[in-house]
């Protein structure tokens, strides 16, 4: 994965960060490089027009930590490949609770090893999935949805723009990430 950097140079009081974290015990395949994670979604965020400053979490969990967040969030019945929970709203009129202080926009949590068993079937790679997933997260966070045919089309492309961007262009399959 080598995505792009954000556009504009910002100062700190502009910038819009993403804090990714590996929650999952050490050495657990699939190994993700975290850094080029974190620069995807900053490069994701600074592509759908997110402005700072503000801040987005982006946590790897692993099958049992997912289902469960899965379970109780979602009412689902085992693991799923990523979860998004929104906290602030984005968007032009959104301003930060105290000046200077980073909005948190909200949580995106991804499961490599169910990205990986998916990557053949769905994106191709594991590399493409992981993108694919961390773009499709960031939409659930920024209100993005695909519950109607309407909106998972309107999204579809919309993860597709945004991974032209910053990622590559992918052929995904033509299920959305639920």
């Amino acid at each position: 994965m080598t995505p792009v950097e954000p556009t504009a140079e910002r100062n700190d009081d502009e910038r819009v960060r993403a804090i990714v974290t590996d929650d999952r015990p050490p050495n657990t395949p699939p190994f993700v490089d975290l850094d080029a994670l974190r620069r995807l979604a900053e490069a994701s965020l600074d592509a759908l027009g997110v402005t700072g400053p503000a801040e987005l979490s982006v946590t790897l969990a692993d099958v049992d930590t997912i289902t469960d967040l899965n379970v109780e969030h979602l009412g689902g019945d085992g693991p799923t490949d990523v979860l998004s929970f929104p906290m602030d709203p984005a968007g032009g009129d959104r301003d930060p609770v105290v000046p200077g202080v980073a909005t948190m926009l909200g949580d995106v949590v991804i499961c490599p090893e169910v990205a990986a068993a998916n990557a053949p079937a769905h994106a191709g790679t594991f590399q493409d999935e992981l993108a694919l997933l961390c773009v499709h997260g960031i939409l659930h966070v920024l209100g993005w949805d695909h519950a109607e045919p309407d909106e998972a089309t309107a999204m579809r492309a919309e993860e597709a723009r945004v991974l032209g961007l910053v990622h590559r262009p992918l052929s995904v399959g033509t299920e959305i990430p639920r």
